[in-house]
């Protein structure tokens, strides 16, 4: 049943927020209404807040999971009730980035999908989303963990590029929540890798061991004598950097082996610019990899993998609340007291 109102978080200027009630989408051809269930709160959506990049009207959220309201007209494989994770980008599949492994750079691919956004009671997802990247979810699978299915392909794919060899290691910097998604998508795709988290809170490099990282340690000397006892030495065969900026570059590059791998993988400050000695990256065959977003083919893998128990992301929820308490969350997630805040119906929604 279509609800009757939709209360959103919409952007108003700057970093500021409000919930406001708006009409309820209706869905076209092709397309899917979904009432939501739970939606994770983001990186980006943080960096897009703080940066005020996200224009005043802009309903933010993508990382979704819903229950189906409302089908238009020939969509297939669903029903009203069913439980969805579907991501919010969908390559076009035939431009040059496509047919070169680059569907993220697909200029459709920055199209979103979902209208208004998922910080939203029901969410409208177009047309190529609903027949190309909608996943109904199986009843073993809580919704919790389905909500990691966007950003865990987003990792994924960087784990691909970085070309990790089975039995190797890797360095993830920083354990907050997309470090430790990190370390728990390496350890499911690669069980026979080695991983070190870098971070320089204790209780998050605790929390990094109690997931499964074979070292974790303090950025600085105790990161390269954590990395030497796992590679015998040699260094990192790719490390990821969930930090961002020169700094973490810097320090990234200085735990690899020759030839091996630093994948960016967060916002550096604007404008900043690199500085390392260019000779360590030419003269070791060293490789610095940018990545972004996740496609189609990793987000079936992820979803795969989350069906099959093998990745379980839902210790990394630390908070769920309702729409109407956004700035809460935000707070959390601003002063490092959240890992990942997940957001439920408003009350109103939820009939509270």
């Amino acid at each position: 049943m279509t609800p009757e109102a939709n209360n959103v978080i919409a952007c108003r200027g700057g970093d500021r927020t409000a919930l406001e009630p708006r009409p309820v989408p209706e869905a076209g051809p092709g397309e899917m209404l979904l009432k939501l269930r739970v939606v994770g709160f983001c990186g980006t959506d943080l960096f897009k807040l703080d940066t005020g990049a996200a224009g005043p009207g802009t309903v933010l959220g993508h990382e979704l999971v819903g229950e189906v309201a409302a089908l238009g007209d020939g969509v297939t494989g669903f029903t009203p009730g069913d439980r969805v994770a579907v991501p919010h980008h969908v390559p076009c599949g035939d431009c040059l980035m496509c047919r070169r492994g680059n569907e993220t750079m697909c200029e459709t691919f920055r199209e979103n999908l979902m209208a208004p956004g998922g910080f939203s009671d029901t969410v409208l997802i177009k047309a190529r989303a609903a027949a190309r990247a909608a996943h109904r979810l199986p009843d073993g699978v809580p919704d919790e963990a389905a909500v990691f299915m966007e950003p865990a392909a987003c990792v994924l794919r960087g784990v691909d590029r970085a070309e990790i060899p089975g039995d190797g290691v890797a360095v993830v910097q920083g354990a907050g929540s997309m470090g430790l998604l990190h370390l728990l998508v390496i350890k499911a795709a690669l069980p026979g890798a080695r991983v070190a988290a870098v971070d320089p809170q204790d209780d998050r490099r605790e929390l990094a061991l109690k997931l499964g990282a074979d070292a974790a340690a303090a950025p600085g000397d105790d990161a390269r004598a954590a990395v030497a006892g796992l590679s015998d030495g040699a260094g990192a065969d790719a490390v990821f950097d969930t930090v961002g900026g020169a700094g973490p570059l810097r320090a990234a590059l200085g735990l690899t082996r020759q030839g091996g791998s630093v994948v960016l993988f967060a916002h550096a400050p604007d404008g900043q610019a690199a500085d390392f000695d260019l000779n360590d990256l030419f003269k070791y065959e060293r490789r610095i990899l940018g990545t972004y977003s996740g496609a189609l083919a990793e987000q079936a893998r992820v979803f795969d993998l989350i069906a099959s128990g093998a990745l379980d992301p839902t210790p990394l929820v630390t908070h769920r609340m309702p729409l109407d308490d956004f700035q809460t969350g935000l707070a959390l997630v601003r002063a490092r007291k959240a890992l990942k805040v997940l957001f439920t119906p408003s009350r109103a929604a939820a009939g509270d």
